[in-house]
């Protein structure tokens, strides 16, 4: 769960620049998804909670077609803390997002196979 300090801005945030839908609205308790990928959000208590998280929590994203998304996402440069699109070793092409909450989100595509030829990937819940 993801602590808010405002229910509605953040809600309106997500849908807005990132493109979720409301799974579940209320003032106090909300689930919104994209793409299968739920966020569970929750009214924060009082300051000290939002203290805890403001520039603490942070989490990953993954998208497809991350460039349509990205074009999206730069209108609202003036209204979010963004770092542009970039490549990363491991595979993924990359930005990243300050939602209202100071709550980095990571959103990236797959855009490289970066295994060896012949690795498989390892399923440990399989």
């Amino acid at each position: 769960m993801l602590a808010v300090a405002d229910m509605a801005e953040t809600l309106q945030f997500y849908m807005e620049v990132l493109g979720f839908g409301i799974y579940m609205e209320s003032p106090e308790y909300s689930i919104i998804e994209r793409n299968g990928f739920p966020i569970h959000l929750v009214k924060a208590a009082d300051s000290s909670v939002m203290d805890a998280v403001r520039g603490h929590a942070e989490f990953y994203l993954e998208v497809s077609d991350i460039h349509s998304l990205w074009a999206h996402v730069q209108t609202f440069r003036d209204r979010s803390k963004i770092k542009d699109l970039f490549e990363r070793e491991y595979g993924m092409t990359e930005f990243l997002i300050a939602d209202p909450n100071d709550c980095l989100v990571f959103v990236g595509e797959r855009t490289a196979d970066i295994r060896k030829p012949g690795q498989e990937i390892i399923n440990p819940a399989a």
